[in-house]
């Protein structure tokens, strides 16, 4: 009856690996003395031998683009950072609801404007600026939940 007590399977830890990854990519860019093979090898030891295909692959994956090297630092031109510099002052004006939305009604123009000048690889990183200030002006236009007082408290 008990003679063969069968080994139960463990299934594949996957938020275990995910943890050991993030801080082993942390380790990579951090430490310079990290032995890049070595972390390999360890994060290797969390992929049972009888993962699924699909997990070993991705996984797999995950652990050799480890050793490929970091890409470069991005440059950003001056026409991303006076777009960031109008965005970050609309972002903060104050007022009125009308007042705060003619501000990001402009805002988003101009930042807009900016994109149509900035290079063909730089100008989605400034348009995508003005999503959250379109998404501050739709709230401003029709708010999520009604404000109960003037304060805007909610109270």
């Amino acid at each position: 009856m008990y003679d063969q007590i069968e080994e139960e399977r463990m299934p594949f830890d996957v938020e275990r690996f995910n943890l050991a990854y993030l801080r082993a990519q942390d380790k990579i860019r951090h430490d310079p003395e990290a032995a890049v093979a070595d972390v390999q090898g360890g994060l290797r030891a969390l992929v049972p031998a009888d993962a699924s295909e699909h997990d070993r692959t991705w996984t797999m994956a995950l652990i050799e683009e480890l050793a490929d090297p970091p890409e470069p630092a991005r440059h950003w031109s001056a026409l991303y950072y006076e777009a960031g510099r109008i965005s970050a002052d609309a972002y903060r004006s104050g007022g009125s609801a009308a007042e705060q939305i003619a501000v990001l009604e402009e805002a988003r123009r101009q930042i807009w404007a900016i994109a149509d000048r900035a290079s063909k690889d730089e100008a989605p990183h400034i348009r995508a600026m003005t999503r959250t200030l379109e998404h501050l002006e739709n709230d401003l236009r029709d708010p999520a939940w009604p404000l109960d007082d003037s304060t805007g408290n909610g109270g």
